[in-house]
């Protein structure tokens, strides 16, 4: 089982450090302010495609972009954190946030949609790092045991900013006559956005953080084995590859399906609805952190994509107002999936962590992906069979799930993962 040493006020000197649990509160504002981001993400889809009149499936060359982003940063990330430490990966990630939120000013200024996919491909390159850090230092500041917990309850407040960016979004951006008027609100929004995000920065370069060296895992060790044979490792990729692809493009096209299939709902009521789907996310990370105390996660990771694999037939039907309630209500079950496969993928990998860690977050380029086809799908045919994809992703989070419990079961004692 792997185990991590962590440098003690004892033993770093005078200038000491601080404690596990102020450094796991400081880490969970990055959770926040990456949420903040995917949670205006979605209402900019709609937003676009009114305002510089783009296609359903060329407004899913934002998720493009941004989740692009994570593929590409997400190596280079660990490597960078490898030589340097996690609190080296959250300043540079952090910097990237704040620069890529400044160029959205000059974009807005063209009013120009390449300008702003440059914006947020800048943008994401900084949660990219800012993720490959903070998720796997969330599950190693404390027990090894409670790593599923620990960094579901951090994403808690991931789902906390998700919640958050739609009702900005929804205020701002869905409210004036002009289309100039709407793109000084986006450009106005996200220059607050970097000058939280540069404060953050600030905090986070003059605390010191526990240095926390993982020591080779005695699973890896005593089997030999590297990174691409540890079954739980691949499996982890592969499931967190289509459950991200479900959950952005969920989120992608919500607006869309509300206003085509609830009568009389307008883009900013839409949005609106997209805050209360956010809310249910977050509220089911909450109460999943609390019932993992009580049921393993692989039960409950296969549960939940059980019955988002049911609630996405739903919304296939097209049914009016009882769809697009099922849709709100697949975001409460999505909602500790991510965290779930993260910490089931990355466990027991001892010194090989963080670059488990970068290729989980490289795994999100499924999110690039999917809004695209589910475009052109929504384009062609319509927007509620575009949601047989996420359907299908569900079904694979599903069989991953299934495999962990019965290695679980096969194996004597201690969590899954």
């Amino acid at each position: 089982m792997s185990t991590q040493r962590v440098e003690t006020p004892e033993n770093m000197g005078v200038g000491g450090t601080i404690s596990l649990r102020w450094a796991f509160m400081l880490i969970t504002t990055l959770f926040f302010m990456w949420g903040v981001s995917y949670g205006l993400l979605d209402v900019l889809n709609k937003h676009f495609q009114e305002t510089l009149n783009v296609t359903k499936a060329q407004s899913g060359l934002l998720q493009a972009a941004y989740f692009g982003a994570y593929f590409i940063v997400a190596l280079p990330a660990g490597y960078f954190m490898s030589r340097h430490g996690y609190k080296a990966g959250i300043l540079a990630g952090l910097s990237l946030y704040a620069i890529g939120a400044l160029l959205f000013v000059p974009a807005a200024m063209m009013n120009n949609f390449p300008a702003f996919l440059f914006a947020l491909f800048v943008l994401a390159c900084g949660l990219g790092c800012l993720e490959t850090a903070a998720n796997p230092y969330a599950t190693i500041l404390g027990d090894v045991h409670g790593a599923e917990r620990r960094l579901n309850l951090a994403q808690s407040f991931n789902g906390l900013g998700q919640f958050v960016g739609p009702m900005i979004g929804g205020t701002l951006f869905f409210t004036h006559a002009s289309s100039d008027a709407a793109q000084n609100s986006v450009k106005m929004t996200y220059v607050v956005i970097a000058f939280v995000v540069i404060a953050i920065a600030l905090l986070f370069k003059r605390t010191p953080l526990p240095d926390i060296r993982e020591a080779a895992s005695e699973h890896v060790q005593q089997r030999g084995a590297t990174l691409w044979q540890q079954k739980h490792f691949v499996g982890g990729v592969i499931a967190q590859f289509f459950y991200v692809a479900a959950q952005v493009g969920v989120g992608a096209f919500f607006i869309n399906y509300a206003t085509e299939h609830w009568q009389g709902v307008t883009n900013q009521s839409a949005a609106y609805m997209l805050s209360i789907g956010m809310v249910s996310f977050m509220i089911g990370r909450f109460f999943s952190t609390w019932l993992m105390g009580r049921v393993k996660p692989a039960v409950m990771l296969a549960l939940y994509a059980l019955i988002n694999i049911v609630l996405c037939a739903i919304v296939m039907l097209g049914a009016g107002d009882v769809s697009v309630i099922a849709l709100i209500a697949i975001f409460f079950f999505m909602s500790t999936m991510f965290p779930t496969i993260f910490a089931m993928g990355v466990k027991n990998l001892g010194h090989a962590t963080k670059q488990a860690s970068s290729f989980m977050i490289m795994a999100i380029v499924g999110g690039a992906i999917m809004p695209y086809f589910m475009g052109l799908i929504s384009d062609n045919i319509s927007t509620a069979v575009a949601y047989g994809l996420p359907l299908v992703c569900f079904g694979v989070v599903l069989v991953y799930a299934l495999s962990s419990v019965n290695l679980h079961n096969r194996r004597s004692g201690g969590p899954v993962g």
